[in-house]
């Protein structure tokens, strides 16, 4: 257990030093990742908490033509829609649908696109001013080992931030490749309601004769 401790102690007193040296460009890549991965992992319990994949399509079905069997996020959906009189009414209906259950994800996921690029940029930023801090001691100094020390701290600054920049960017690239296929799927899931909500009530107001409202204005 003391061995564990001390490797642990150990650990960490390198990566706070790393950290350290590469400036204050690690701040702003830090901001970054908890931003970015604080609003995919938001992301990712939102769309799992919509139920889209744990409810199979012979359920919600039987759902369209249930109302007391309905349960979870898909029966509220269905609660929402079904009660349209009219294919205009359900257009709208699913329309404002859209609007509610997919435009806060669409406008996460540009955010996370958004800290994917900015993270790498911020860690060539910081690469330059490292650079910048070597070249200044490269000139100002006169060689000893002051000089020597302000080289490496400024090239350390460089190569730290660089790496930090991809570290993070790489896998929230990843994450957000992800998230934007589970939401392509859930969009994908709406529209497959819509198509089969639709083509239901066609067929009832079909049957009833009501011509007037099977077309809308």
């Amino acid at each position: 257990m003391e061995y564990v401790q001390e490797n642990a102690l150990r650990l960490w007193s390198e990566a706070t030093a790393v950290w350290a040296s590469g400036g204050w460009a690690m701040i702003a890549i830090a901001t970054i990742a908890l931003v970015m991965f604080g609003i995919g992992f938001k992301v990712n319990l939102e769309l799992r908490g919509k139920g889209f994949q744990s409810v199979s399509e012979r359920v919600w079905r039987l759902w369209i033509d249930d109302a007391d069997q309905r349960e979870g996020p898909i029966g509220r959906i269905l609660n929402k829609i079904t009660g349209a009189h009219s294919l205009r009414e359900m257009g709208e209906a699913f329309d404002g649908l859209r609007a509610a259950e997919t435009v806060p994800f669409e406008r996460d996921l540009k955010v996370m696109k958004t800290c994917v690029s900015a993270a790498p940029l911020v860690g060539l930023l910081g690469t330059v001013t490292g650079m910048l801090a070597t070249f200044g001691a490269l000139s100002s100094g006169s060689g000893g080992d002051q000089t020597m020390g302000m080289i490496a701290s400024g090239i350390s600054e460089a190569l730290v931030t660089t790496e930090t920049g991809l570290v993070v960017a790489l896998p929230g690239l990843f994450f957000q490749y992800v998230l934007t296929r589970k939401h392509e799927q859930y969009k994908a899931f709406l529209s497959h309601i819509e198509t089969v909500c639709t083509k239901r009530l066609y067929k009832k107001l079909r049957r009833q004769g009501v011509v007037g409202q099977i077309q809308a204005p």
